[in-house]
């Protein structure tokens, strides 16, 4: 079963249970994926929904920070409860440690030296590490690398 038909049973599963917090959000994140597909004319895989959900997980946190921010709680703890039902589509991410290392071997592979070559190892590590790691760790990774 892909990502996106799991989804849509998750959706008639909160229908059945009247679970309208984790309705709306699914929803919200049913629409975005329609929404992808309608604007590129694709039928998504799972790489695809996995980006998709990552892109509305850093809005969420995002949300969060500024409503933390404005001290608008209960807010934050609307967006908060969409942030975790948004987290369990997404694959088990990897550790700091195990991203330190493939960022290592992607940088070794391509000869990168120096804060120079960030922009080509970023691109090598997004397509590899993609849904498997938070992106601004990848990024704080690759900077630490090539400072070494």
């Amino acid at each position: 079963m892909s990502l996106k038909d799991q989804i849509t049973e998750d959706m008639k599963t909160a229908m059945r249970a009247k679970d309208s917090e984790r309705l709306g959000t699914i929803r919200l994140l049913l629409a975005a994926l329609k929404q992808k597909e309608v604007d590129e004319r694709v039928e998504l895989d799972d790489t695809m929904v996995i980006a998709i959900v990552d892109k509305l997980i850093k809005q969420r946190k995002d949300s969060i920070e500024a409503f933390t921010k404005a001290e608008r709680q209960d807010l934050a703890d609307k967006e908060a409860a969409e942030l975790l039902v948004l987290q369990t589509y997404l694959p088990a991410r990897l550790s700091t440690e195990e991203v330190a290392a493939a960022v290592k071997t992607i940088v070794d592979e391509l000869g990168a030296k120096g804060p120079g070559d960030m922009g080509k190892v970023m691109g090598a590590v997004k397509t590899r590490l993609a849904g498997k790691a938070d992106m601004g760790a990848v990024s704080a990774a690759v900077k630490a690398a090539l400072a070494a």
